[in-house]
């Protein structure tokens, strides 16, 4: 079953059906027998015998993996309440969630609001299958808080673009087929006005990506370098000059998908769940640690709050409004609760956070939830920034002074 027939007709009853009926056919036995029998030992044994590649494929495929997007590009077509649906039973039968986020949460919208319908048929069923990963081309060495000054040039050639220019800070570009690129294209123009936006073949001669190295071993982050980089005009996306509009789009949709409005899953940024933390507390009685107790109860209320403020997110999508300021209050919030939670986290687990067995993943996913979640008030834009765009865009407060805004790209004064 490829997709729904007539989904808007059916009850919340019949679509939660239909769709356990999918995983009963698509998931191991042993997986099913693990989640009715909640054996988190046999979930393990379980989650082995699945090809991680393939389940987001045929996820996507089935549309399931993201239920809002239109019926006419081979999708579901479903409204906000029918999707939360969706997303409560492929989170309590604990399935994996496609890692493409940038694709799915920030891609996938921006071409559906900005891009052609040729763009639409080509690039959103692939993205939704996991078959071709997305990366985000915004941050320059020179331009990470204000993205607008950025300096990566575009120059037409016939029905060419040539880039030239560095990005960095660029999640997945060492696996993605695709990047969301934002570059200059008229520096006579003041620095929001110039920039036009861009799809870009991450494979195409002239890119060059090198991955930067974290603390936890990973390398999730790159730099990526383009030297006459040629792009058909038929991907770019918007009007020529109007890449910063395109763009909000981009960053809004980024902001709720980080805080896990998206259409992902509820758990986007680094780390694991409160409920985790709770039974690990429970599990080595440290819960009865009355400080402790205390700290686990705020995680819960606080966990709480974000769950409330995504329902009304998702209330306002079905409503057909684009994000709006709730994407930047959840995805701050979240940010720094997710550091609080993993803080705890580690003091749950007291000195056996200090060495643990090679075979201990618990402790040592809590390790790396915890070293990870300190990217989370950079990642997306900076607790600051955030701050700063709740205050003056929905507060009213006086902005802060911007010399540059008005004069030309080319005559604003910046260091070599």
């Amino acid at each position: 079953m490829a997709v729904l027939e007539a989904p808007a007709t059916l009850t919340d009853d019949q679509l939660r059906e239909r769709l356990v009926d999918w995983l009963r056919e698509n998931l191991p036995p042993l997986w099913v027998e693990a989640i009715n029998e909640s054996d988190a030992d046999k979930l393990r044994r379980a989650r082995d015998l699945v090809d991680y590649d393939d389940w987001c494929a045929r996820l996507g495929e089935a549309g399931w993996a993201t239920p809002t997007w239109p019926a006419e590009y081979g999708f579901l077509g479903l409204n906000g309440s029918q999707a939360k649906v969706v997303n409560e039973e492929l989170a309590r039968f604990r399935v994996p969630r496609s890692f493409n986020i940038i694709g799915i949460g920030m891609g996938g919208p921006t071409i559906m609001h900005w891009g052609t319908d040729e763009q639409k048929q080509r690039l959103l069923k692939p993205m939704a299958k996991h078959t071709e990963i997305w990366c985000q081309l915004f941050s320059e060495p020179g331009s990470g808080s204000d993205v607008a000054s950025l300096a990566t040039r575009a120059v037409r050639d016939g029905d060419e673009w040539v880039v030239n220019g560095q990005k960095v800070w660029t999640t997945l570009a060492h696996m993605a087929k695709w990047g969301l690129l934002v570059a200059r294209t008229d520096p006579d123009q003041p620095k929001h006005k110039g920039l036009s936006y861009f799809i870009v073949d991450m494979k195409a001669p002239g890119v060059e990506v090198r991955p930067l190295r974290q603390m936890t071993g990973d390398a999730e982050f790159n730099e990526v370098f383009f030297t006459d980089t040629r792009i058909p005009d038929s991907m770019r996306l918007g009007p020529e000059g109007e890449g910063w509009m395109v763009a909000t789009t981009t960053l809004m949709n980024e902001r709720a998908a980080l805080s896990g409005a998206g259409s992902t899953s509820g758990e986007n940024v680094g780390g694991g769940p409160v409920d985790a933390v709770v039974a690990m507390a429970q599990q080595n009685g440290t819960a009865k640690d009355a400080t402790i107790r205390q700290r686990l109860a705020q995680a819960v209320i606080e966990g709480r709050v974000i769950k409330m403020s995504n329902m009304r997110a998702t209330a306002a999508r079905k409503a057909g409004h684009q994000p709006g300021p709730e994407g930047s209050i959840t995805k701050l919030f979240q940010a720094e609760y997710n550091q609080r939670l993993q803080n705890l986290a580690v003091d749950v687990l007291g000195t056996a956070g200090m060495a643990w067995s090679p075979s201990d993943e618990q402790t040592a996913a809590t390790i790396r939830g915890f070293l990870r979640s300190r990217a989370n008030t950079v990642e997306g834009g900076t607790s600051e920034i955030m701050r700063n765009i709740l205050g003056e865009r929905v507060l009213g407060l006086p902005k802060e002074p911007s010399v540059d805004k008005d004069i030309p790209w080319k005559d604003v004064k910046r260091s070599n």
